[in-house]
């Protein structure tokens, strides 16, 4: 085996093979890129979820305590009425 023999060897097998090898190299370091960033997004909408969830739940509790004192002041009224009622009998 002489040495053209082994260059051309090498030029015709070896470079596809080390190009072959670099670029799943560089593919798998892309797909660790995107799943980092899918991670990232997916804690970014739980953490969003969460804060909503949260907000309409106090709001939930702000509309109770709202129609709850409502609702009281409406039956003392009512019951106001009603007494006044009682005396035009």
């Amino acid at each position: 085996m002489d040495i053209q023999h082994l260059t051309e060897l090498i030029a015709n097998q070896g470079f596809p093979i080390a190009l072959s090898i670099f670029l799943v190299f560089r593919i798998d370091r892309f797909m660790q890129e995107i799943v980092t960033a899918q991670k990232e997004g997916y804690r970014q909408i739980l953490e969003n979820t969460r804060e909503i969830h949260h907000t309409i739940t106090n709001l939930n509790q702000q509309n109770r305590e709202y129609y709850s004192l409502h609702f009281s002041e409406v039956q003392k009224e009512l019951t106001g009425v009603k007494v006044e009622l009682g005396k035009i009998k």
